[in-house]
């Protein structure tokens, strides 16, 4: 899977072409899971929020005890640099990454001073807005005192694997999760939104599932079009009755949910409008 497509990696100020082995055995993020990342998109010309998201990999870095020593400025001209090495308004995926190199305590205890940084930077077309399906999942999103939720850190994505393949021998292509008190929480790869009535619902940001950046920004660019966007609790009930259903995040940007359940749905005007007032954005 990491040879389908052109990919460059950068550390210690080089770079190199392809997937460049960077964690060993003996690494301690290889085998007791201390690494965080980020994603920015690159597509058109255009690489909205780059910024934020390398500010938050930082601060996702500090969460799990190891050290975010670049500056969010650096990360971001590494950045730039790299994508000038594919053709031009080839669509891309941006990672930067942090991850312990040694422990402290029983070798579990992420060492800060050993944190390594790196960005690799890779062709991932943008998917189509044709939409996806989604249905419930009997896994749960943790909380905060039991995983670190609010970092973007690696060792969280097994549960979310778990949703999906939940999803998809169901016959279903993701999975709409809840928080340990049954609340929803999110998609299993993307934060979600509802319409009711004309008015857009999104789970409450309660710290049990990361608060996107391309969520924040979405949230933003509907309130100041106008539409009324509320965070609050929601049910399953809630979706199932909604008159439209969309995801937000990075890989995707804005994707409308065309059947939920056993409901067959259509794109909406709504999702339609946040599609397209966050394409504005990106290219102004």
């Amino acid at each position: 899977m990491v040879d389908w497509s052109k990919t460059w990696t950068w550390m210690d100020g080089e770079w190199f072409e392809g997937n460049k082995p960077l964690i060993g055995l003996r690494s301690q993020a290889g085998w007791l899971g201390s690494s965080v990342f980020d994603g920015a998109r690159a597509f058109e010309g255009v690489i909205p929020d780059l910024i934020r998201h390398c500010q938050r990999v930082n601060r996702s870095a500090d969460i799990l005890g190891m050290n975010g020593f670049m500056a969010p400025e650096k990360i971001a001209e590494i950045a730039r640099e790299g994508v000038a090495k594919f053709d031009e308004n080839m669509e891309l995926y941006i990672r930067p990454m942090y991850w312990a190199e040694e422990g402290g305590f029983m070798s579990i205890v992420p060492d800060p001073d050993s944190t390594k940084f790196a960005v690799c930077i890779y062709e991932m077309p943008m998917p189509a807005p044709t939409g996806f399906s989604a249905t419930t999942t009997r896994f749960q999103r943790p909380t905060l005192n039991s995983m670190p939720v609010n970092a973007k850190a690696g060792c969280l994505y097994p549960n979310n694997g778990r949703m999906l393949q939940e999803a998809r021998d169901k016959g279903f292509d993701n999975a709409l999760c809840c928080d340990a008190l049954g609340n929803v929480a999110e998609f299993a790869s993307a934060n979600a939104f509802m319409v009711k009535d004309g008015k857009v619902l999104t789970p409450s940001a309660n710290g049990t599932f990361l608060n996107g950046v391309t969520r924040q920004r979405v949230m933003g660019l509907l309130r100041g079009a106008g539409t009324e966007v509320l965070e609050t609790t929601l049910s399953y009930d809630d979706f199932r009755g909604a008159d439209e259903i969309f995801s937000t995040g990075n890989y995707a940007k804005v994707m409308p949910i065309i059947k939920f359940e056993e409901r067959d749905m259509q794109p909406g005007p709504i999702t339609a409008k946040a599609r397209e007032l966050y394409w504005e954005f990106a290219h102004s």
